[in-house]
């Protein structure tokens, strides 16, 4: 009797796409909730602490420049300590940068509070990339970023709302209250529902060895220009964050929770693109869908350009262009997250760190611009539209470049030791 050799059977990952896809979107979700929680308050910091609009953009400002750069350190650690240990440790330090912003007496003070939620949320955004990318690639991968983009949607769409409602009625500490208690979930969580996806190995955070690892991504132009292509268009959002608050509270003349209200056509438009995107997946490659988000993004900023020049800022005017933005966003982000960090298995955190701060670092430039122009209403009819058309242009450099070989590589590591 003919014995036929087994055949090799590919190890499982070591979690589930859905598991992978919930605990990727708490991670990811919160830097934008704690900033979204944050924005309605903002008018009234500036009465509270007897301070000026610019003062209190720098909560905003300092808060994004924490997040940018620590992302250059946090993946990285994670690729030479683990996913687990890192990412506990910054959620440490974002919650004790919470209590010292609830127990800020000076607006100086609350700004280096902000400055160290970001430090600590960084880990968010560079690490959930980078579980991905140990575990995932190609459509299966595209597919936990759409899922993580819909679940993400659903926070910051609601924090606004949750954000006023709560400052109204218990003054604006009640809201750093709420950011600390999601980030003792988000501890409990990678605690005992994460399990570790990389083998420990100090020898990749040595200077030289990250040095040359950011020396490879910087030189490589199928990474930048997908990393670009997300800073452009995901830092938009990052942007309107700094001007919206402004711009539709004491322009438009809405009330905390009206705004918090306004923000969710945002937020839904970018979950309805998520849902839109999943199934049109069934069909179509994911990088397929990135073009037509693009247009959707073109349409967007050019309904901004002209409309916010043309008349008086109004709820529609304002909001109706950003949430065709939005949606558009939610067709590029699967794929070119996937791009940017599918040709390196071997250093999935140093690319999501930098592929983070590219994307942070454009929501910081865009809010630092939109600042120096002084009158919102012209930062959000220049500074966004500017930042969209940057996000095609990237698109099509990007497009120039061949797929590497190793972004068609599977990598599903079997578990290493807890």
């Amino acid at each position: 009797m003919n014995m036929q050799p087994a055949q090799p059977v590919a190890p499982q990952p070591v979690m589930s796409e859905l598991r992978v896809s919930i605990i990727g979107a708490m991670l990811v979700a919160i830097g934008p909730i704690s900033m979204a929680l944050f924005t309605p308050a903002m008018p009234e910091i500036v009465r509270a602490f007897g301070t000026t609009d610019a003062a209190v953009k720098m909560t905003l400002s300092l808060y994004f420049a924490g997040f940018a750069f620590a992302q250059l350190v946090c993946g990285p650690l994670s690729d030479g300590y683990g996913r687990k240990p890192i990412t506990i440790a910054f959620m440490g330090i974002y919650l004790a940068a919470t209590v010292a912003a609830i127990l800020a007496p000076t607006i100086e003070l609350l700004i280096a509070a902000r400055f160290a939620q970001g430090v600590g949320a960084a880990a968010g955004v560079a690490i959930s990339r980078a579980i991905v990318r140990d575990l995932f690639t190609n459509e299966r991968s595209a597919r936990i970023m759409n899922l993580i983009g819909m679940i993400l949607g659903i926070g910051p769409a609601f924090s606004p709302t949750l954000g006023g409602i709560t400052m109204e009625l218990f003054g604006w500490h009640a809201i750093f209250a709420f950011m600390l208690a999601f980030g003792v979930t988000i501890i409990l969580v990678v605690k005992f529902a994460m399990t570790e996806t990389v083998v420990r190995d100090p020898s990749r955070v040595r200077p030289r060895a990250l040095m040359r690892s950011y020396r490879s991504l910087s030189t490589s132009g199928y990474f930048m220009w997908s990393s670009l292509v997300m800073g452009g268009s995901v830092g938009a959002l990052y942007t309107l964050a700094t001007i919206l608050p402004f711009v539709l509270m004491d322009r438009v003349g809405l009330t905390p929770t009206q705004f918090g209200l306004g923000m969710l056509m945002q937020s839904g438009a970018f979950f309805i693109g998520a849902v839109v995107m999943r199934r049109l997946m069934g069909t179509r490659s994911a990088y397929q869908l990135v073009k037509p988000g693009l247009w959707f993004i073109a349409a967007g900023s050019l309904l901004l350009a002209i409309g916010m020049h043309a008349f008086e800022p109004s709820f529609l005017l304002v909001m109706a262009p950003v949430g065709v933005y939005a949606f558009g966003i939610a067709f590029v982000m699967p794929a070119m997250s996937t791009a940017s960090l599918a040709p390196f298995p071997h250093m999935a955190g140093a690319a999501a760190s930098m592929s983070g701060f590219i994307q942070m670092g454009g929501g910081l430039v865009g809010g630092m611009v939109a600042a120096l122009v002084g009158d919102p209403v012209i930062g959000i009819s220049t500074v966004i539209p500017a930042m969209g058309f940057f996000a095609i242009l990237s698109w099509f450099l990007w497009s120039r470049y061949p797929e590497p070989a190793l972004a068609r590589t599977v990598i599903t590591p079997a578990a290493p030791a807890e």
